[in-house]
């Protein structure tokens, strides 16, 4: 049994690997057909606007044009309005809460009023110290 196994394997093998020769076909001739209606195509026209190249030299570098002001008008800081500190405790959830003085000793009174300034009231920038705290 293991005699015909092997004999069958290596047959497929031999056959597998050898060349096979399939007879060449015979192809007819390709016509080639000029088109005798051809229509002559131009270059379009020059610009009419004369186009002049500015030079790129390390003496005529810009910081102005490279790097314009802002066209649009800056808006007016907000206001900070101080609240009472135990007002603010009695306002927010008592569930995994922070009071401001946490906050300010966690980051610092200058992120704390820049955060309060950017997200436009103390609750918001106590919010965020609790998500700094949770990372």
């Amino acid at each position: 049994m293991k005699l015909w196994i092997l004999i069958l394997s290596a047959s497929l093998l031999m056959i597998g690997c050898t060349t096979q020769q399939s007879a060449p076909r015979l192809r007819a001739p390709v016509k080639v057909v000029k088109d005798t209606n051809t229509t002559n195509m131009y270059a379009p026209a020059p610009p009419k606007k004369k186009i002049e190249l500015k030079e790129v030299e390390d003496t005529n570098f810009s910081s102005e044009y490279m790097y314009p002001e802002a066209k649009r008008k800056k808006g007016k800081p907000v206001a900070v309005v101080q609240t009472d500190t135990r007002d603010e405790a009695a306002a927010t959830p008592s569930t995994n809460s922070m009071s401001r003085g946490e906050c300010i000793s966690m980051i610092g009174q200058e992120k704390f009023d820049k955060y309060t300034q950017m997200l436009g009231d103390e609750a918001s920038a106590i919010k965020r110290c609790k998500m700094l705290k949770a990372i």
